[in-house]
């Protein structure tokens, strides 16, 4: 296969997802208001897309090309997703291998990994974006511990444990001690937010709107722990943040894109209805200071730019173009394009697409270069290989 064509992804209906943001980019009905979390382009097994290669014959996008090596997704966080960390390579493929010996379905609720892949993610921010990203700094770390009066005691485990401890500390205990902990500074939030603006850079606002979500038969989400234990990071549009091997994260709210390896491997440890493993969660997670990389894109030609990262599997590149204003491209790989705003017209001499709302997703083959022209001022976020990720 050569040139350009339209792709449809599959639809994510998890329980934090929002219910506006990618019905309205495929234009789908949504009177039922059901959440739409993720909007899947790629290969994986538990979502490959399609490729309508005429107008009326469609093919799996793996009868194609096989397996690519990424994964592309759009997203709308509505609320607080779960506290988690991805596996190194080796990893993946040691406990894949192990989980299916114990013959474990892939699709069990409480599988730990459904493929023998890692999963670097890069995710650049829509709107107003904010997440967790690794453990604070030392200083700032010290500081928390020190002025939230009900965190005080951690303090001590982290003088003597380090990181490590503290985490394995806060993650193992036992849930009468995680009440004990919690419940009284839960109940403060509870008191102060009645009256109190919401302030999204203060870490008492998701700690409070934590234990609304997921306080279950008054038991407290230890996930709120690290709320405060973590980095909070506010990304604006067109900024970025790539998530290695091993670093502990969570999404709290809003919309972005992110590409990662073709892998689905996520390790909880708190803050989600899905499975939870504390103890997978704690053999993979980086326990030590993180000091948080904003990406924010290098202009390479043109009206694109590239979020550079250190993944051996993917490259993310965005064009911006005015109205009326014509990029050329060349495929080295098979290439998914997305379209989040404005309208594009894509042609390969042959084939034409054109993507707007509704049609938000193509792929384009190696082998011809492609004329991307611009109806209205768009962003079109390109996602290929690493054939030359820099």
């Amino acid at each position: 296969m050569t040139g350009i064509y339209p792709l449809k992804g599959v639809v994510k209906h998890y329980d934090w997802g929002g219910t506006t943001f990618i019905p309205f980019l495929l234009q789908e009905d949504n009177s039922e208001n059901k959440p739409y979390a993720e909007y899947w382009m790629g290969t994986h097994p538990l979502g490959i897309s399609i490729v309508q290669t005429t107008a009326d014959k469609s093919e799996l996008l793996t009868a194609l090309c096989g397996n690519l090596p990424y994964l592309f997704k759009a997203q709308e966080v509505k609320e607080m997703l779960s506290i988690q960390a991805h596996p190194s390579k080796e990893a993946a493929e040691i406990e894949f291998a192990k989980e299916n010996a114990e013959g474990i379905p892939l699709d069990a609720p409480y599988r730990n990994y459904k493929d023998d892949n890692h999963k670097p993610e890069m995710l650049v921010a829509l709107d107003d974006f904010w997440l967790l990203h690794g453990f604070k700094p030392q200083e700032e770390l010290v500081y928390t511990l020190l002025n939230v009066v009900e965190l005080r005691e951690l303090l001590p485990v982290y003088n003597q444990s380090g990181y490590a401890g503290l985490y394995k500390y806060v993650m193992e205990m036992s849930q009468t001690e995680v009440n004990r902990i919690l419940k009284p500074l839960v109940d403060n939030l509870v008191t102060i937010y009645k009256d109190k603006e919401p302030d999204k850079s203060d870490e008492d606002f998701w700690a409070a709107r934590a234990a609304a979500t997921f306080t279950k038969d008054n038991n407290i989400d230890r996930g709120i722990f690290s709320i405060y234990l973590f980095n909070l990071l506010h990304l604006k549009k067109g900024e970025g943040i790539f998530q290695a091997a091993g670093v502990p994260h969570a999404y709290l709210e809003g919309h972005n894109v992110e590409l990662m390896a073709n892998s689905d491997n996520v390790l909880r440890g708190g803050l989600t209805s899905k499975h939870i493993d504390v103890k997978e969660l704690l053999k993979h997670v980086r326990c030590e200071a993180t000091y948080p990389v904003i990406i924010t894109g290098e202009q390479i030609k043109g009206h694109e730019k590239l979020y550079k990262t250190p993944a051996p599997d993917f490259r993310l590149t965005v064009f911006e173009p005015e109205a009326g204003e014509t990029i050329s491209f060349t495929p080295a790989s098979t290439e998914i394009l997305l379209l989040t705003e404005g309208t594009v017209e894509l042609t390969d001499g042959e084939h034409t697409v054109n993507l707007q709302e509704g049609h938000p997703s193509a792929v384009a083959f190696p082998g011809r270069t492609i004329q991307l022209k611009a109806g209205s001022k768009a962003t079109v976020f390109r996602a290929s290989e690493a054939i030359h990720n820099r």
